[in-house]
């Protein structure tokens, strides 16, 4: 599997399916049994991102291309909600918390972060606001930023209203990934630079803690209730607290492509030795 960055790879945590885009197809990988399903784009636009509800029985896409929509779908691939709210493309989208809202990042040049209501949509109404107070976070280029969405159900399309994140000494790092934290590190944002460093700024949006991941640099990172997960380079996973970013471990990588990993025993010596084959 090849994919440009986190917001193009995504499992149910519930069941373990993996998800991620080709082209117009979301292949559907059953890690247990190596089967794949499909789900493919009627209007045949690229894929751009992926991500999975909570409870693991929708999916929510986003493409790239002009006028590009946001899809919701059911597992077993049929479509249940859509909106085109972005201009140039969809760089990610992720569900609430609770999952009845869903919040896209447009591409760089369309400059607009969307939250909607899919279950209106999927109902045949216009996309409201949520009643109460929701935030999302998101980075970039020297910036990191709380949005929240509006307290007041409306129509029509409004302003979402931010607040920056105080980063101190790292207010010009380039950020490559955010997470909300879960349980009770809820009221956290955790998010790393693309040198490679993993950020935590508490509730008053201050920078509590960060801690180098000894990375030539990092693009993606993911959060449990009691880990942190950052993707580096080089395929290398490191894994921290939540509460204090102490470090854990790192995940043993992956052998290489071709490796052969059957226990060499006498019997299968000779024959790979009379098959010719390189040991």
């Amino acid at each position: 599997i090849t994919t440009t960055g986190g917001s193009t790879l995504t499992s149910d945590p519930n069941s373990g399916l993996i998800a991620y885009p080709a082209g117009c197809v979301i292949v559907l990988l059953h890690p247990e049994t190596n089967k794949q399903t499909h789900i493919i784009n009627t209007s045949r636009k690229t894929f751009s991102a992926v991500a999975f509800s909570h409870d693991g029985k929708h999916l929510v896409t986003g493409e790239s291309g002009h006028l590009p929509c946001v899809r919701v779908w059911e597992v077993d691939g049929a479509q249940v909600a859509e909106v085109q709210s972005h201009k140039y493309g969809v760089s990610c989208v992720s569900f609430s918390t609770n999952s009845c809202y869903i919040v896209s990042v447009g591409f760089q040049h369309d400059m607009t972060v969307s939250v909607w209501d899919w279950r209106v949509r999927a109902a045949g109404n216009s996309p409201e606001a949520g009643s109460a107070n929701h935030s999302s976070r998101s980075v970039g280029l020297r910036y990191q930023a709380d949005v929240f969405s509006p307290c007041v159900q409306v129509n029509s399309t409004v302003p979402l209203i931010g607040r920056s994140g105080l980063l101190g000494d790292h207010k010009n790092s380039v950020f490559s990934g955010v997470a909300c934290g879960r349980g009770l590190m809820a009221s956290n944002t955790y998010c790393i630079t693309s040198s490679g460093l993993l950020c935590l700024l508490n509730s008053s949006r201050q920078l509590e803690a960060w801690v180098h991941l000894k990375t030539t640099s990092a693009s993606c990172l993911s959060i449990t209730e009691s880990l942190v997960f950052c993707g580096c380079a080089d395929g290398v996973i490191r894994v921290f607290n939540p509460s204090n970013l102490q470090y854990i471990s790192t995940v043993q990588r992956p052998h290489h492509l071709g490796v052969n990993l059957m226990p060499i025993t006498p019997d299968r010596y000779k024959y790979c030795k009379h098959a010719g084959e390189i040991l």
